[in-house]
């Protein structure tokens, strides 16, 4: 059976309010291939079960987490998702706008999920004198 993944569908995947519960494992089978491939500026994991474990990671290590989504769009077996993430760890908030693409496989499952974003800037930019210097390093890669 190929299941076809709707904006609607990826929206839901791609929502969570701060004080919302993120979704459980079974949630995520229902979209994603059991040995699907993950990656993001910060980590490379293959499985199913891999992939739950970042998204659980992640939630532990932070008091509250959010996810908004901007724009969806599905051509074929590819789709991509803008974003915002906000994470509150130690009561301080970091936002970070980022794109997923997201491959499907054959069976319409999301087979390959790849996120895009700026991970030093929001993290270290807010920190004195690391976050001037983040700053000097970027300017010298744009300038």
């Amino acid at each position: 059976m190929t299941r076809v993944i709707s904006i609607e569908d990826l929206k839901g995947l791609f929502t969570k309010p701060y004080g919302t519960d993120a979704p459980t494992k079974q949630k995520w089978a229902e979209f994603y291939n059991e040995n699907v491939i993950f990656i993001d500026p910060t980590q490379a994991t293959e499985g199913l079960d891999s992939y739950v474990k970042a998204q659980e990671k992640l939630v532990k290590r932070c008091d509250d987490v959010f996810l908004e989504t901007h724009a969806i769009s599905i051509t074929g077996d590819c789709g991509f998702v803008e974003w915002t993430m906000g994470l509150k760890i130690m009561g301080k908030e970091f936002i970070y706008p980022g794109t997923t693409r997201l491959l499907f496989g054959e069976n319409g499952l999301i087979k390959e999920h790849r996120d895009y974003f700026d991970f030093c800037g929001p993290t270290f930019g807010p920190v004195p004198i690391l976050g001037p210097f983040i700053r000097w390093i970027y300017s010298k890669f744009v300038s």
